[in-house]
Protein backbone atom coordinates (compact mmCIF):
# COMPACT_ATOMS: atom_id res chain seq x y z
CA UNK A 1 0.00 0.00 0.00
CA UNK A 2 1.03 3.36 -0.94
CA UNK A 3 1.71 5.34 2.31
CA UNK A 4 2.26 8.87 0.28
CA UNK A 5 -0.17 10.96 -0.99
CA UNK A 6 -1.28 11.69 -4.35
CA UNK A 7 -0.93 15.81 -4.11
CA UNK A 8 3.40 15.53 -4.41
CA UNK A 9 3.67 19.15 -4.48
CA UNK A 10 2.12 21.11 -1.96
CA UNK A 11 4.00 22.34 1.07
CA UNK A 12 3.00 22.08 5.08
CA UNK A 13 1.55 25.44 5.95
CA UNK A 14 1.48 24.88 9.56
CA UNK A 15 5.37 24.89 10.00
CA UNK A 16 6.75 25.45 13.36
CA UNK A 17 10.19 27.68 12.83
CA UNK A 18 12.18 26.65 16.41
CA UNK A 19 13.90 23.22 15.28
CA UNK A 20 15.28 22.57 19.29
CA UNK A 21 11.30 22.32 19.74
CA UNK A 22 10.37 19.66 17.30
CA UNK A 23 13.50 17.20 17.14
CA UNK A 24 11.57 14.42 18.75
CA UNK A 25 13.82 11.96 19.55
CA UNK A 26 16.87 13.61 18.37
CA UNK A 27 16.17 16.16 21.16
CA UNK A 28 19.04 14.76 23.82
CA UNK A 29 22.17 15.52 20.76
CA UNK A 30 21.72 18.42 20.24
CA UNK A 31 24.87 20.72 21.14
CA UNK A 32 28.63 20.00 21.32
CA UNK A 33 29.75 16.86 22.89
CA UNK A 34 33.48 15.69 23.72
CA UNK A 35 34.73 11.81 24.84
CA UNK A 36 38.17 10.19 25.39
CA UNK A 37 37.59 6.47 25.89
CA UNK A 38 35.97 5.94 22.25
CA UNK A 39 37.37 2.18 21.19
CA UNK A 40 37.40 1.27 17.43
CA UNK A 41 38.17 -2.40 16.75
CA UNK A 42 39.51 -2.47 12.92
CA UNK A 43 40.58 -4.51 10.35
CA UNK A 44 44.86 -4.68 9.43
CA UNK A 45 46.60 -7.27 7.83
CA UNK A 46 47.85 -9.16 10.94
CA UNK A 47 44.45 -9.25 12.57
CA UNK A 48 41.93 -6.97 14.41
CA UNK A 49 43.45 -3.99 15.94
CA UNK A 50 41.40 -2.05 19.10
CA UNK A 51 42.29 1.71 19.06
CA UNK A 52 40.93 4.14 21.89
CA UNK A 53 40.16 7.55 20.60
CA UNK A 54 39.48 11.05 21.49
CA UNK A 55 36.23 11.77 19.25
CA UNK A 56 34.26 15.49 19.20
CA UNK A 57 30.79 16.08 17.95
CA UNK A 58 29.19 18.96 17.35
CA UNK A 59 25.13 18.60 16.33
CA UNK A 60 23.34 21.88 14.80
CA UNK A 61 20.03 22.82 14.62
CA UNK A 62 18.67 23.47 10.88
CA UNK A 63 15.65 24.90 9.82
CA UNK A 64 12.64 22.76 8.88
CA UNK A 65 12.84 21.06 5.92
CA UNK A 66 10.15 20.22 3.41
CA UNK A 67 9.70 17.62 0.14
CA UNK A 68 6.55 18.95 -0.68
CA UNK A 69 4.03 17.88 2.23
CA UNK A 70 6.96 16.13 4.14
CA UNK A 71 8.09 18.26 6.61
CA UNK A 72 11.66 17.43 8.34
CA UNK A 73 13.11 18.65 11.87
CA UNK A 74 16.98 17.75 11.99
CA UNK A 75 20.25 18.27 13.37
CA UNK A 76 23.57 18.90 11.18
CA UNK A 77 27.09 16.84 12.52
CA UNK A 78 30.36 17.08 11.70
CA UNK A 79 32.55 14.26 13.87
CA UNK A 80 36.07 14.39 14.36
CA UNK A 81 38.12 11.74 15.80
CA UNK A 82 41.85 12.00 16.92
CA UNK A 83 44.05 9.85 19.14
CA UNK A 84 46.33 10.57 22.25
CA UNK A 85 49.09 8.80 20.00
CA UNK A 86 48.63 11.36 17.07
CA UNK A 87 47.38 14.47 16.44
CA UNK A 88 45.92 13.97 13.05
CA UNK A 89 42.71 13.30 12.27
CA UNK A 90 41.94 9.64 12.96
CA UNK A 91 38.39 9.61 11.13
CA UNK A 92 36.10 13.11 9.82
CA UNK A 93 32.47 12.53 9.30
CA UNK A 94 29.82 14.72 8.26
CA UNK A 95 26.11 14.49 7.80
CA UNK A 96 22.53 15.33 9.23
CA UNK A 97 20.14 13.31 11.63
CA UNK A 98 16.54 13.94 10.49
CA UNK A 99 13.16 13.30 12.19
CA UNK A 100 9.74 13.35 10.31
CA UNK A 101 6.91 13.99 13.24
CA UNK A 102 4.28 12.92 11.09
CA UNK A 103 5.53 9.18 10.56
CA UNK A 104 8.54 8.80 13.09
CA UNK A 105 10.98 8.36 10.68
CA UNK A 106 14.11 9.01 11.79
CA UNK A 107 17.47 9.50 9.05
CA UNK A 108 21.18 9.56 9.08
CA UNK A 109 23.10 10.76 6.31
CA UNK A 110 26.39 10.59 6.69
CA UNK A 111 29.77 10.85 4.37
CA UNK A 112 33.38 10.19 5.07
CA UNK A 113 36.41 11.43 2.99
CA UNK A 114 37.34 8.44 2.18
CA UNK A 115 34.74 8.00 -0.72
CA UNK A 116 32.05 6.42 1.04
CA UNK A 117 28.27 7.62 1.60
CA UNK A 118 25.09 6.41 3.44
CA UNK A 119 21.58 7.34 4.49
CA UNK A 120 19.87 4.88 7.17
CA UNK A 121 16.48 5.33 8.84
CA UNK A 122 14.76 3.75 11.96
CA UNK A 123 11.43 4.80 13.78
CA UNK A 124 11.11 6.81 17.00
CA UNK A 125 8.96 9.18 19.11
CA UNK A 126 9.47 12.11 21.09
CA UNK A 127 11.05 10.86 24.21
CA UNK A 128 12.31 7.82 23.41
CA UNK A 129 15.96 6.79 26.02
CA UNK A 130 17.10 4.62 23.25
CA UNK A 131 17.30 5.04 19.42
CA UNK A 132 18.33 3.02 16.31
CA UNK A 133 19.23 3.36 12.36
CA UNK A 134 20.89 0.80 9.87
CA UNK A 135 21.29 0.78 6.15
CA UNK A 136 22.53 -1.58 3.53
CA UNK A 137 24.21 -2.24 0.84
CA UNK A 138 22.41 -2.63 -2.60
CA UNK A 139 19.27 -0.77 -1.08
CA UNK A 140 17.90 2.15 -3.27
CA UNK A 141 16.42 3.92 -0.67
CA UNK A 142 18.03 3.33 2.55
CA UNK A 143 21.95 1.91 1.19
CA UNK A 144 25.62 2.80 1.31
CA UNK A 145 27.04 4.03 -1.42
CA UNK A 146 31.13 3.38 -1.70
CA UNK A 147 34.12 4.20 -4.34
CA UNK A 148 35.14 1.35 -6.57
CA UNK A 149 38.60 0.35 -4.41
CA UNK A 150 36.24 0.01 -1.19
CA UNK A 151 34.11 -2.48 -2.78
CA UNK A 152 36.99 -4.05 -4.08
CA UNK A 153 38.83 -4.36 -0.81
CA UNK A 154 36.96 -3.26 2.27
CA UNK A 155 32.49 -3.99 1.12
CA UNK A 156 30.41 -2.46 3.64
CA UNK A 157 27.21 -4.80 3.36
CA UNK A 158 25.51 -3.51 5.92
CA UNK A 159 25.56 -0.58 8.66
CA UNK A 160 24.00 -0.21 12.01
CA UNK A 161 24.03 2.50 15.06
CA UNK A 162 22.18 2.42 18.30
CA UNK A 163 21.84 4.97 20.86
CA UNK A 164 21.24 5.22 24.53
CA UNK A 165 20.22 8.26 26.17
CA UNK A 166 21.57 8.02 29.99
CA UNK A 167 20.12 9.44 32.95
CA UNK A 168 23.14 11.58 33.71
CA UNK A 169 22.54 13.57 30.01
CA UNK A 170 25.54 11.93 28.30
CA UNK A 171 24.70 9.04 25.30
CA UNK A 172 26.28 6.09 24.17
CA UNK A 173 26.62 4.51 20.84
CA UNK A 174 27.70 1.23 19.33
CA UNK A 175 28.29 1.28 15.83
CA UNK A 176 28.38 -2.37 13.73
CA UNK A 177 29.45 -2.09 10.26
CA UNK A 178 30.26 -5.23 8.58
CA UNK A 179 32.58 -5.42 5.83
CA UNK A 180 33.60 -8.16 3.17
CA UNK A 181 37.69 -7.48 3.35
CA UNK A 182 39.60 -8.70 0.46
CA UNK A 183 40.91 -12.46 0.80
CA UNK A 184 38.94 -12.88 3.89
CA UNK A 185 36.19 -15.92 3.49
CA UNK A 186 33.91 -14.29 6.86
CA UNK A 187 32.73 -10.48 7.06
CA UNK A 188 34.67 -9.13 9.61
CA UNK A 189 32.52 -6.86 12.30
CA UNK A 190 33.67 -3.10 12.21
CA UNK A 191 33.12 -2.03 16.02
CA UNK A 192 33.19 1.15 17.57
CA UNK A 193 31.64 2.44 20.86
CA UNK A 194 31.90 5.45 23.43
CA UNK A 195 30.36 7.69 25.89
CA UNK A 196 29.73 11.32 24.59
CA UNK A 197 29.06 14.18 27.47
CA UNK A 198 27.90 17.62 26.53
CA UNK A 199 30.72 20.16 26.78
CA UNK A 200 28.42 22.62 24.84
CA UNK A 201 24.63 23.70 24.46
CA UNK A 202 22.36 23.72 21.40
CA UNK A 203 21.85 27.45 19.73
CA UNK A 204 18.61 27.92 17.81
CA UNK A 205 18.48 27.01 14.01
CA UNK A 206 18.70 30.01 11.87
CA UNK A 207 15.44 31.18 11.38
CA UNK A 208 14.18 31.08 14.76
CA UNK A 209 17.18 33.36 15.31
CA UNK A 210 15.70 35.87 13.26
CA UNK A 211 12.23 36.22 13.90
CA UNK A 212 13.21 36.44 17.78
CA UNK A 213 15.57 39.16 16.85
CA UNK A 214 12.72 40.57 14.99
CA UNK A 215 10.49 40.05 17.58
CA UNK A 216 12.57 41.74 20.08
CA UNK A 217 13.06 44.57 17.97
CA UNK A 218 10.06 45.42 17.33
CA UNK A 219 7.70 48.69 18.21
CA UNK A 220 5.29 48.18 20.94
CA UNK A 221 1.54 48.69 19.61
CA UNK A 222 0.31 52.14 20.42
CA UNK A 223 -2.98 51.79 22.39
CA UNK A 224 -5.58 53.88 21.21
Amino acid sequence: MNPFPQDIFTEPTDVDPDTLSNLGPLTPLAGTWRAEKGVDLNPKAAGPERRTFIEHIRFDAIDPQTNGPQLLYGLRYHIHITTAEEAITFHDQVGYWLWEPATGLILQTLAIPRGQVALASGQGKAGDKRISVSASRGETQYGICSTAFLEYGFRTDSYGIDIVYNADGSWTYDIKTMLMVRGKAEPFEHHDCNTLHRIAPAKPNPLKLILDAKAKNASPAVSA
